[in-house]
């Protein structure tokens, strides 16, 4: 089956959750109307169900493969890259002065969404190309930017990111790639990357390579790292594409899953040194790369979202469609597994699971946009708190949601689910790498943890909790039902929680081990109690229109039941969340290391 986007949801959660309205009021929003936010989502669902979806199952059979140097993609992926940027998509949220839409994260993040639930694969080179992006902008000179955004944006060329060394992983201190001044403001680079996504590949004119090195005094560690622009092909003082520069691909990872997408081996200067002009300041590399990282981690929170909302899709056709066994409460013969009780939990648990970490994303997106065009200073520093408070939990949470939502849509096909030939396991292959890449989710976790937590004293924390208890006060006034229900579960929640904000501020210090031993869950449960206010606003939302008697109220009916059943599931699972972060770590150090 064709992969169709969930629109409805994603206009709903976009004007009822997120405030396009008050989004599109922002200075320099003034285009993001609903009428044009319509029109562009409506465009992108169509190219990414007609264009990229199509792709997807012959890019898991047919990957891209490495030739003496050379990657060659799926057939059909150049083209279709051609076609994404020749209609403006890769410029969605980027400045219109280098050739982008300048329209809102906002409105970009549906169309991020959209085109990883269509191509995981595919997706990932406009996903880096967007970071390089973001990082030139902020930290690039004007000649750079000049020679760079407008290709980058118009995806004639593309870019990558390139921190993982052999010996240096996730420890970006080790990272031992050289860059030494040439005296003219070009530096030669030296050094091998590893894992780096479309690093090689035939679908753009030039690949723009940004790449972390030290020059030859640069202290040890990470304060020693800068970063440098390195393209494939050097350019011209005229634009044009000049001679090729010295960086090869030498091989390319074979993976578990995204197959289709190139994961490059990258050689930097065997034959003399690839030439590079650094970007911003000496040794600040770590910092600027970082603007690049925490987008791209946001971007891959919505591979999460994707690839889950492609996997239930799938799951919800075939359960139509399976006849097995009767009805439990009688039937004259087999009914579809959608009859079935079990089965039906299995895909409101996808559901809800997705809706919630939508509804999550897509408001911290607009907490972007207020963070950068809200009028009042104090505004825009709120919403920035607010905004990097969610990144990690975006990225953490959505992905680690992926492989569950995508693992029990296998579960629901049954046996046809472990037989490749019914794609319901590629979803499943494929979302396993988004909790490693980008940063693991203990990394995530560590980052909410000790910067995002910790180190404000949980101001930040408790002023999200704070708004989650106003969507509680707003419930208060509906006794019983599904409402009630899920007030009382927020409630639980939120106070969950606050105990553990608490806990982390006053044993960072003391027990520091003890804090990060429960990292992990607390990125997990602030996901969940989040989630679970945003399918409490849309519970109170939904309400709304159905006792305005506006809309489609079968849509309406569906939230509502789809908030409820988070609230029992899902949301439930806070308290218990609590007790492990607080209470479990000594169950988790109790163990020296030669015991295990």
């Amino acid at each position: 089956m064709t992969y169709r986007a969930p629109l409805k949801d994603m206009l709903f959660v976009m004007n009822e959750l997120a405030g396009l309205e008050a989004v599109n009021a922002l200075p320099g929003c003034e285009d993001a109307t609903l009428e044009t936010v319509e029109a562009v989502l409506e465009e992108n669902a169509k190219f990414c169900s007609e264009v990229v979806a199509p792709l997807n199952w012959p890019g898991d059979q047919q990957p891209s493969f490495w030739r003496e140097g050379t990657v060659t993609t799926t057939k059909g992926f150049k083209e279709a890259f051609k076609a994404f940027g020749d209609a403006g998509w890769q410029g969605v949220q980027h400045p219109a002065e280098f050739g982008g839409q300048g329209l809102p994260k906002l409105v970009a993040t549906p169309c991020i969404e959209m085109l990883n639930s269509a191509n995981l694969s595919f997706a990932l080179c406009p996903l880096l190309t967007d970071g390089a992006i973001e990082a030139l902008m902020t930290a690039g000179s004007d000649a750079q930017k000049t020679t760079f955004l407008g290709n980058l944006i118009s995806g004639k060329w593309t870019g990558t990111m390139n921190l993982t060394e052999p010996q240096a992983g996730s420890d970006l201190a080790m990272v031992r790639s050289r860059a030494v001044p040439q005296g003219d403001g070009t530096y030669r680079v030296f050094g091998t990357k590893i894992y780096i996504t479309y690093g090689e590949h035939d679908m753009a004119e030039n690949i723009v390579h940004l790449v972390l090195a030290r020059t030859p005094d640069a202290p040890e560690g990470v304060k020693g790292i800068s970063l440098f622009v390195v393209p494939k092909f050097l350019v011209n003082a005229d634009g044009s594409l000049g001679a090729r520069n010295d960086v090869q691909c030498v091989s390319i990872e074979h993976k578990l899953g995204i197959k289709a997408s190139p994961t490059a081996v990258l050689q930097f200067g065997d034959h003399g040194g690839a030439i590079g002009t650094m970007i911003g300041e000496e040794n600040r590399g770590l910092e600027y790369m970082f603007i690049m990282m925490n987008a791209a981690r946001f971007a891959v929170g919505m591979q999460g979202v994707g690839v889950a909302e492609r996997a239930y899709q799938k799951a919800v056709g075939y359960a139509r469609e399976r006849v097995q066994s009767r009805d439990l409460s009688g039937s004259a013969g087999p009914v579809t597994i959608i009859h079935q009780p079990d089965v039906r939990r299995m895909l409101m648990s996808m559901r809800a699971q997705i809706e919630a970490a939508r509804a999550l994303a897509y408001v911290t997106a607009a907490a972007f946009d207020a963070a950068h065009h809200a009028p009042d200073a104090e505004s825009r520093k709120t919403n920035q708190a607010f905004y990097e408070f969610l990144v990690p939990v975006v990225k953490g949470w959505a992905t680690e949601m992926s492989i569950d939502v995508a693992s029990t849509g296998v579960q629901i096909h049954g046996g046809m689910g472990f037989i490749e030939e019914t794609g319901a396991a590629q979803f499943y292959r494929d979302a396993r790498i988004l909790t490693i890449y980008e940063g693991t989710t203990a990394i995530q976790a560590n980052d909410l943890v000790g910067r995002k937590t910790a180190r404000d004293g949980g101001a930040t924390a408790r002023g999200i909790i704070a708004q989650v208890r106003a969507t509680e006060a707003a419930l208060d006034g509906h006794a019983g039902g599904d409402l009630a229900a899920i007030r009382n579960q927020l409630a639980a929640g939120s106070a969950a929680l606050e105990e553990v904000v608490d806990y982390i501020v006053a044993n960072m210090k003391s027990d520091i081990k003890g804090v990060f031993a429960g990292s992990v869950l607390y990125l997990k449960m602030a996901g969940i109690v989040l989630g679970g206010w945003q399918m409490a606003r849309a519970a109170l939302a939904a309400e709304r229109h159905l006792q305005a008697g506006d809309g489609d109220a079968a849509f309406y009916q569906a939230k509502i039941g789809t908030a409820r059943f988070f609230a029992d599931h899902i949301l439930s699972q806070a308290s218990g969340m609590r007790q492990a972060i607080v209470q479990g770590s000594t169950g988790v150090m109790a163990l020296s290391e030669d015991q295990f």
